[in-house]
């Protein structure tokens, strides 16, 4: 018998009961006569209409059982389906997949593990008093004065893919070179009312090289506005004594920035978006010269409204 839903029940055994045919109220909610009968027979003999309990697949885990797995991978993050399944305390043998879909039911998935930096309370204490501090900003009056920076790599061949089964089967291998074949590092800024030319970081950068090349032809044309603050994170180049003394000169106002708190920066969610809009092109750069023009052409098409959003999320951050 289909099963019908409690208000269908109640409604047909409410025609019923009134004096209709099996046959007109089959017509009249669109359900078989036989559905009908056998609701009318239900209710007459067991004065419910609720449908008997089915017994469906037997289970294979008991509640203690699925409390284990579900507190085991609450603990361990990292361990697998497959150690789970055999270290069952209960003895009696199961499938990883049965742990799997165990999880699953409760929300619990494999992803692939994020690699981090590693932090120490001193970190964390000096990213979490800066929050404190700067989640009270405001766009009008404090963001919008900004100008977010940083330095970013990107490889001529990214590969991000993988394949269940026949692994190392020739047609299933994606070959690519070492390393990605090489890249190009190159540095950008933005604010909430423009943005940096993209500029290519030849080789390792050092602190004359970031003075020269960078701070004085791109940056400070963004720091001559009114009130402006410049931020950059913490690296040797950034924090050296040349490029203190620059900015200490030319009166740029730098913005205070915790050691190892990518996440807080706008600018990191910036090379996401060029970093799609790379991948997304259908002819990819055959070599450096041409991956650089396409991370330039890339960098002028991101929309400014995509950027004051980026900015615009910084309590959130926070």
């Amino acid at each position: 018998m289909s099963q019908l839903n409690a208000s269908v029940r109640e409604n047909a055994l409410g025609r019923l009961q009134a004096g209709q045919s099996q046959s007109e109220v089959a017509r009249a909610l669109r359900v078989s006569q036989s559905t009908i009968s056998r609701l009318w027979h239900r209710f007459q003999h067991g004065g419910s209409s609720a449908p008997a309990p089915r017994s469906g697949r037997p289970r294979v885990t008991t509640q203690a059982q699925d409390r284990y797995i579900l507190v085991t991978h609450l603990r361990h993050r990292f361990q697998s389906a497959s150690v789970t399944a055999r270290a069952l305390p209960g003895g009696r043998h199961i499938s990883v997949q049965t742990v799997r879909n165990h999880l699953h039911t409760t929300g619990i998935h494999a992803y692939r593990q994020l690699r981090g930096n590693v932090l120490t309370c001193r970190h964390c204490q000096a990213s979490m008093q800066w929050a404190n501090q700067h989640l009270q900003w405001t766009l009008a009056n404090n963001r919008r004065h900004v100008v977010f920076s940083d330095e970013s790599y990107f490889l001529l061949q990214h590969h991000d893919s993988r394949r269940q089964g026949e692994r190392y089967h020739q047609q299933c291998v994606d070959e690519a070179p070492p390393h990605g074949g090489g890249g190009v590092m190159v540095w950008g800024a933005i604010t909430n009312t423009g943005r940096s030319q993209l500029v290519e970081v030849p080789g390792r950068l050092n602190a004359q090289h970031y003075v020269q090349d960078i701070l004085q032809p791109h940056a400070l044309p963004l720091l001559a506005a009114p009130r402006a603050q410049f931020q950059h994170d913490n690296a040797r180049p950034h924090t050296a004594r040349l490029t203190t003394n620059f900015l200490a000169a030319n009166n740029v106002n730098t913005l205070p920035w915790p050691s190892l708190s990518p996440d807080l920066n706008p600018i990191e969610h910036a090379w996401d978006e060029l970093g799609r809009r790379l991948n997304a092109r259908v002819n990819a750069p055959p070599n450096r010269r041409q991956l650089f023009q396409a991370l330039q052409q890339e960098w002028d098409n991101i929309l400014q409204q995509t950027l004051r959003r980026l900015i615009a999320s910084m309590p959130r951050r926070c």
